[in-house]
């Protein structure tokens, strides 16, 4: 199935497009404006396309503060809504946030998690929305994003591919690229499932990407081999510090060289269309074989197998002719390993 174009910003997703790669900030910068703009810079410096906040009430999300997710047990959290609390960032910092980017020459992207407040961020000047795996099924808060017509990158961890295409199912129009994702953290590279990059590709036609839960800075570029368009991957300030999703962050340092390892990916992936490189053209006319007198010919003789040879290097005829050139008449003399050209023949 060919697949759709995207654009966010100044820049296109899709076959013939540079791998789009977003710094997913999201709550590392602790719920201090100062860490975020610091983080930001970071991700400029290790060379992304984007980076992507989180935007929540805790107040809004959450119902049941002491449903918490294992991984977040294991950085100490018991209460769920207490933790998010503390990492809340208002309209007006969001807005520093955009700026900042902008100012970077990153494009801008957020997560909404409550459908209360679509309206105050639809005001704001972000290039595209995110949505978190879990929401692949909050089809209030998809259409609310939707309504406006930035593109909408959805993420699909922990959902069935029957989800995924009832999802795409909704929003026939819609600017949409989905990114794979296993919501583990951190995700075993045993466990990342990346050929499931294809199988959503091939299920809505739309551009597919990897939202990467690994610790690794290789999986970006395997993704790409595996058909993923765009990439995001979480940056912290420091791997160590307490906070939900530091530990299955890179820092700036490991981003950059994740993004180099894709981008360097992404261009040996090449186009895609299997044909002759230029820089094959020496090799090929060198070690490829071509038909060949076997011995010393004269004008005038018919050709048999016994007077043909297949030898190096391609410039006679190629092997695949050979049983068209016999029974042909010979025009000219050929010394014996001379190529056999169609002007040679009667």
């Amino acid at each position: 199935m060919m697949q759709a174009q995207l654009r966010i910003g100044e820049r296109s997703i899709g076959a013939a497009s540079p791998t789009y790669i977003i710094a997913e900030i999201g709550v590392n910068h602790d719920g201090s404006v100062e860490r975020g703009l610091e983080l930001i810079d970071a991700a400029a410096g290790a060379g992304v396309d984007a980076v992507k906040f989180q935007w929540f009430e805790a107040d809004r999300l959450v119902g049941d503060p002491n449903a918490v997710a294992a991984y977040q047990r294991r950085s100490k959290i018991d209460d769920q809504r207490a933790m998010l609390q503390g990492l809340e960032i208002d309209a007006a910092g969001m807005e520093r946030f955009i700026q900042a980017s902008h100012d970077a020459g990153l494009d801008a992207l957020v997560t909404v998690f409550s459908v209360e407040l679509v309206s105050v961020a639809r005001s704001l000047a972000w290039n595209a929305w995110k949505t978190a795996s879990p929401d692949l099924v909050h089809r209030p808060l998809l259409e609310a994003l939707a309504e406006d017509g930035r593109p909408m990158l959805v993420s699909t961890g922990a959902a069935d591919l029957e989800e995924v295409r009832r999802t795409d199912q909704w929003f026939p129009e819609a600017p949409i690229a989905f990114l794979h994702c296993v919501s583990a953290y951190p995700t075993p590279e045993s466990e990342a499932s990346l050929g499931a990059i294809g199988s959503i590709a091939d299920a809505t036609g739309r551009p597919v990407g990897y939202s990467d839960h690994t610790t690794l800075e290789t999986t970006g570029g395997l993704a790409v081999a595996a058909g993923a368009r765009l990439l995001e991957k979480h940056l912290t300030w420091n791997r160590s510090a307490e906070g939900p999703d530091h530990a299955v962050s890179l820092d700036p340092e490991g981003l950059t060289r994740f993004v180099d390892f894709s981008r360097r990916a992404r261009e040996a992936l090449g186009t895609g269309v299997k044909k002759a490189s230029t820089i094959e053209s020496d090799v090929r006319s060198v070690a490829r074989q071509s038909v060949r007198a076997a011995r010393e010919l004269r004008p005038g003789v018919v050709l048999a197998a016994s007077d043909l040879a297949v030898k190096r290097p391609a410039d006679g005829l190629e092997p695949w002719r050979l049983d068209e050139i016999v029974g042909r008449t010979l025009r000219t003399t050929l010394e014996p390993d001379a190529p056999i050209r169609e002007e040679d023949l009667a």
